[in-house]
């Protein structure tokens, strides 16, 4: 039997090939399975450690108190107190991300979660009116959507900041703080254990427009600052600034550095504790010139004159307190008001509405330097001034004041061609000094008439004085949203009428708006349809009108005060008005000055000024003077101008039917143990200035000199 032939063949030259090949490829995946390795345990270990640990902890922001604003004897205006919060990480909600893509459609998917929460923190889960506003490239644009509390606070923040944490509950007790953070799983997203501050007001609703409110930055403000913009500087996207009165003025003082704290989690993202944490650096302290009491004595005699004039229509006013040496402001007060407080928490948008909505008589605002209106008489010291430098009359001067002035060259038994005193009254001959004790209209017509520069151009010798004393301009004071007022001239009577008629029409920056017919009553056009303007056309009459702070005239309360401070200091210095006096540290050290120079010096000739103040040192307080009644038996020598002036629409101005707005504006020299005082008071539709205004400068200097608000009193003087 023949054996078979154990030995293996020879390998064929194919084969080997591809053995070779084979194990070519293995080879290569082999050595790179190896350097991955490698590279994974060697290069990348340190970097996947920290990866690691960051798993397990989360950078939580610690909020910085801001500074304090303080009174001028150091206490406290406005401060920050701690609170324990519950917030909401938007980015940790569903979908995962919750981001300003899709905020919109998908905040429905956590439902569950916030009705859940809601009743943790006993939040309303009933659907009501949120709105919201996205910033697009071609303007904001506001969405109205049915939300309950929490998706509405949520998305109100995601639409402003994506990523920031959104605090949904403030002051909430420690046993909810623990029982959120004990149940993570069940609560996804919720930051239990949080602190943050809110702005308190030992004094309530004391200055509240004054000393501002703050909230979280917004989308134009971070454009602002991107481009360049100061008012936020440093601030940071999640940061909480000030968004009106001192809280916007002084932000980038006021404004802390935020610290962070690292919470420790384990995997299911469940809390386990505190790990390394950055301590926040509190903001700067504001300390001011306000004077606490004579802030309260202010505002409370504001109101109850409003109260007391409420059946003349009274439903608003303001009043400025202020140094004339050097524009400190002592006070400053508007009302209605409203808490600031308000503020310090989420506010829903059905409160937002009926606090501060349509009806509200805009508690917001301050009157004190946003809301421009005609001054009356107390605008006379302007003319006089006018009259004299200009030498278009001199102080012993006398005019024969028979009851009215007619227009030089017009048929003097057409009424329109005359224009009369209040209440008919008729002084006889006066002087300057006279005109001014009485506010004798008459007398100031005429100086008007004199005063006219002209119909083209920017008005004579009376719009000089009177931007020279910073009628038209803004002061300067430290203050948000201050208004310019207006000054009637022939060029601005040509700007007015050429916005009218772009209103009208609907062009210029007014196209794509409703046109507007004008007004007509009785077959005559008494004002354009817009209510800007009823003619382009300078003439006399608008300067007589302006001579007596009337027409078109817009001053506010703080103009005023700048213009009888130039009178009261001596050297006529047109001060810069402010409010802050220095910036503190939170050990009080002093780390800056606030002391703004004067505008510009008026060169009044002494002799005049001499006139002008004994005119309204006998308008105050000698008989026969306009608010005498008031201040004639206060214990100072006071210096006050009454003045009322009219205000109304096109259709109440041509019946004659609208309303006296009240005014009065007084200064006190200082004493031996008192600075001197500037204080302009203005009531709207409150009637006279001698019923309304003047018996509130007369408590607030009470309380001045005296340490005590005195007793309300009634003034019933009519003259103008």
């Amino acid at each position: 039997m023949i054996e078979p032939d154990q030995r293996t063949p020879p390998m064929t030259p194919q084969l080997a090939l591809r053995v070779a090949i084979v194990g070519s490829i293995a080879l290569v995946f082999f050595a790179l399975i190896f350097f991955r390795l490698w590279f994974l345990q060697v290069l990348s270990g340190s970097e996947y450690v920290a990866d690691a640990q960051s798993n397990i902890t989360r950078t939580v922001p610690v909020a910085a108190p801001r500074g304090e604003i303080l009174a001028s004897d150091g206490s406290q205006l406005v401060s920050s107190t701690p609170v324990p919060a519950v917030e909401i990480a938007p980015p940790d909600l569903l979908p995962t991300p919750l981001t300003y893509q899709n905020f919109q459609s998908d905040i429905g998917q956590d439902d569950a979660l916030f009705n859940k929460l809601a009743k943790v923190l006993r939040m309303s889960t009933k659907p009501q009116t949120c709105k919201y506003t996205i910033y697009l490239a071609k303007g904001p644009k506001n969405y109205y959507p049915k939300l309950a509390q929490i998706p509405c606070l949520i998305t109100q923040s995601i639409a402003n900041q994506a990523y920031a944490n959104v605090t949904i509950k403030t002051d909430v007790t420690t046993d909810v703080q623990a029982y959120l953070a004990e149940r993570q799983l069940d609560f996804p997203g919720v930051i239990a254990q949080q602190e943050v501050y809110l702005r308190s007001y030992p004094h309530g609703s004391l200055g509240a427009q004054m000393f501002g409110t703050v909230g979280p930055i917004t989308t134009p403000e971070r454009k602002i600052e991107a481009k360049g913009g100061s008012a936020f500087k440093g601030a940071k996207a999640t940061d909480v600034v000030g968004q009106t009165g001192l809280e916007y003025e002084y932000d980038q003082y006021l404004l802390g550095i935020d610290g962070t704290e690292r919470v420790k989690v384990n995997a299911a993202n469940q809390f386990e504790g505190y790990a390394k944490e950055t301590q926040p650096t509190p903001g700067y302290n504001l300390k001011t010139s306000i004077d606490p009491k004579l802030q309260k004595v202010g505002e409370a005699a504001l109101a109850e004159s409003i109260a007391t004039n409420r059946t003349a229509g009274a439903d608003g006013g303001a009043f400025v307190a202020m140094d004339p040496q050097n524009g400190q402001i002592y006070a400053m007060g508007s009302y209605p008001t409203y808490p600031p407080s308000l503020f310090s928490h989420p506010i829903s948008t059905k409160t937002y509405d009926k606090d501060f909505g349509a009806n509200s008589g805009d508690p917001l605002v301050n009157r004190a330097i946003a809301s421009p209106l005609p001054d009356g008489s107390t605008f006379k010291v302007i003319t006089a001034t006018a009259a004299l430098e200009s030498g278009k009359w001199t102080a012993g001067e006398i005019y024969d004041d028979s009851g009215h002035f007619c227009y030089p060259g017009t048929d003097p038994t057409i009424p329109s061609n005359c224009l009369r005193n209040s209440g008919g009254a008729a002084y006889g001959a006066v002087d300057l000094e006279q005109a001014i004790q009485v506010s004798d209209d008459d007398f100031f017509y005429n100086l008007g008439y004199k005063l006219n520069g002209g119909a083209t151009g920017s008005g004579g010798d009376l719009q000089i004085w009177a931007r020279r004393f910073g009628i038209g301009h803004t002061t300067g004071v430290d203050l948000p949203g201050e208004a310019s007022g207006s000054l009637p001239s022939p060029n601005y009577f040509l700007a007015r009428w050429r916005e009218e008629k772009q209103c009208e029409t609907a062009t210029g920056p007014y196209k794509g708006h409703p046109k507007h017919p004008a007004v007509v009553v009785d077959a005559q056009i008494v004002s354009g349809g817009c209510g800007i303007a009823s003619t382009k056309y300078w003439g006399a009459g608008d300067n007589v009108n302006t001579a007596v702070g009337q027409g078109d005239v817009q001053v506010t309360p703080l103009q005023l005060a700048v213009v009888y401070a130039a009178l009261a200091n001596g050297n006529g210095a047109v001060v810069t008005p402010h409010i802050g006096d220095d910036i503190q540290s939170s050990t009080g050290d002093v780390l800056q000055k606030i002391d703004p120079t004067p505008k510009r010096y008026l060169k009044i000739n002494p002799s005049y000024r001499s006139t002008i103040l004994a005119g309204l040192h006998a308008a105050a307080q000698q008989p026969g003077g306009t608010s005498d009644d008031v201040m004639g038996n206060f214990p100072m020598t006071v210096y006050g101008k009454t003045g009322t002036a009219q205000e109304g629409t096109a259709a109440q101005i041509a019946s004659n039917t609208e309303s006296d707005y009240s005014w009065y504006a007084c200064f006190v020299p200082a004493t031996a143990t008192s600075k001197p005082i500037v204080i302009v008071v203005s009531v709207e539709k409150g009637g006279f200035g001698d019923v309304a205004a003047a018996p509130v400068a007369r408590q607030m200097l009470s309380e001045w000199f005296y340490g005590k608000r005195g007793p309300y009193v009634n003034g019933s003087s009519t003259d103008t």
